[in-house]
C-alpha cells in the first residue's frame, strides 16, 4: 500500500530558528517541504527508473525536486551558488559572488524510494565561508523536519534535540558502512563492542538519527559527497555530536571530489573510541 502525501502538521516558520541566516534556514525548510510532497505524490507511482551507475539509480522525482529548489534559490538569492547531486555545480548567476553556496541533494535515499522503501529524505544546506552555516533534512514520509544553523540548536520539528547519552559501548546502535582494505577486521573489532549495526541507506537521514539519538554511530569509509553530509553533518553537530572525517580530519571539505568523502559521527564520549578502532 503507497504512503499517502503526508502535508506537514507544522507552520515551517516554527521548525528552525537561526538569527544570523534566519530567511535562509526557513526558505530551506519551506522548499524541502515542498519538495517532500512531490516525493509522496509519486511514492510508489514511479513511471521512470533510470541507471545513473552500477549501484545507482535516479528517478524523474530526483530532478523535479532539484529543479524545484534551484529555481526558488535562484530567484530569492541570485548571487549565490548551486551544487547538487545531478546537475553538479552552477555558478552564481550574477557578476558579484557572495560567497556562499546552496548544497542539495534532492532525493537521498533514491534505492529506498524507487524500491518502496519509506527511509528517504530531501537535504538543503547553505554554505557561507567554506563551512555550512544552515542545514534542512526532510523526511516526508514521516513528517519529521531535522534543521539547525550554526548559531542555533538542533530541531526535530521545532523541537530540540541531542545525541545519545549511552555511557557503555556495548549499548550504542551503530551504522558501519565501512570497506575496503584492512577494513574488515577493524569493522568486525566495532561490531563485537556494540550491541548493534543497522544499514539504512540514506546517508543524511542516518545522520540525523544521530542527532537525535536514534543511532549512537554513523561512520562511512568512502561513497560520499558533499550533498550527502553538508546539512545533515551541521545538524549532528548543533546537537552535540562529534564528527569528523574517518581520518579523524575536518568532515566538510568542498575541495574534495565528489564520492572520496568520509564520515564518522558520534557522541563526544565515544567517537574517540571508534576513531581508534576504525582509523
Amino acid at each position: 500500500m503507497s504512503i499517502s502525501s503526508v502535508p506537514s502538521r507544522m507552520d515551517p516558520r516554527k521548525l528552525g530558528t537561526s538569527a544570523a541566516f534566519g530567511p535562509e534556514l526557513q526558505l530551506a525548510i519551506r522548499l524541502a517541504h515542498e519538495a517532500g510532497s512531490i516525493q509522496m505524490e509519486r511514492y510508489e507511482r514511479l513511471e521512470k527508473i533510470e541507471a545513473k551507475g552500477p549501484r545507482d539509480v535516479v528517478t524523474e522525482v530526483d530532478h523535479l525536486c532539484e529543479a524545484l529548489v534551484m529555481k526558488a534559490v535562484r530567484e530569492r538569492y541570485p548571487d549565490d551558488a548551486f551544487y547538487a547531486e545531478e546537475i553538479g555545480e552552477v555558478p552564481a548567476g550574477s557578476q558579484t559572488n557572495s560567497g556562499r553556496t546552496w548544497i542539495v541533494d534532492p532525493l537521498d535515499g533514491t534505492i529506498n524510494y524507487a524500491n518502496g522503501i519509506p527511509f528517504f529524505c530531501i537535504s538543503i544546506a547553505l554554505v557561507a565561508d567554506g563551512r555550512p552555516v544552515a542545514g534542512v533534512v526532510y523526511d516526508p514520509s514521516r513528517d519529521e523536519t531535522f534543521a539547525g544553523a550554526i548559531d542555533g540548536p538542533a530541531l526535530r520539528n521545532g523541537q530540540p534535540i541531542r545525541v545519545g547519552s549511552k555511557e557503555l559501548l556495548a549499548d550504542l546502535v551503530a551504522t558501519l558502512a565501512v570497506g575496503g582494505r584492512g577494513m574488515v577486521r577493524k569493522r568486525r573489532n566495532v561490531l563485537k563492542s556494540v550491541r548493534a549495526n543497522r544499514s539504512m541507506g540514506s546517508a543524511a537521514l542516518t545522520l540525523a538519527y544521530v542527532a537525535c539519538g536514534r543511532f549512537d554511530v554513523y561512520a562511512q569509509s568512502a561513497g560520499l559527497s558533499a550533498w550527502d553530509v553538508a546539512a545533515a553533518g551541521l545538524i549532528a553537530e548543533r546537537a552535540g555530536a562529534t564528527v569528523t572525517s574517518l581520518e579523524g580530519g575536518p568532515w566538510f571539505d568542498l575541495s574534495r571530489p565528489a564520492k572520496k568523502w568520509s564520515c564518522l559521527a558520534a557522541a563526544p564520549g565515544h567517537h574517540a573510541a571508534i576513531l581508534e578502532m576504525l582509523g
